[in-house]
């Protein structure tokens, strides 16, 4: 978890840095939509890559992916250590009886 640590550490402190001198601020400077669409875009990169790519294009898909989802939680307020608690809570559950719980029908 260091380097995840590290990473929401460092995303937050080029948060305030100029737009000129720090992508994660000059994303920030667009606004959450722009953010989002970055999320968007990641994550489909790494589906594309992980059923046509090699294993080294979809690892570095999924290092972007785990970034912008970061500069994201940051940008919402969330602190990674609560998605980390999240997935802790939901340890030792089922999926489906996960998934149930959040959507009862």
């Amino acid at each position: 978890m260091d380097t995840l640590t590290r990473l929401e550490a460092t995303i937050a402190q080029r948060r305030s840095a100029s737009p000129d001198s720090s992508y994660v601020a000059k994303l920030n400077a667009k606004g959450l939509p722009k953010i989002c669409e970055k999320v968007g875009e990641e994550a489909t990169e790494a589906v594309i890559a992980a059923l046509s790519g090699s294993d080294a294009d979809l690892t570095g898909e999924a290092a972007d992916l785990i970034f912008h989802l970061i500069v994201l939680l940051n940008a919402k307020g969330i602190p990674l250590a609560d998605v980390l608690s999240e997935l802790d809570r939901r340890e030792g559950v089922s999926g489906l009886d996960e998934k149930a719980a959040r959507n009862p029908e």
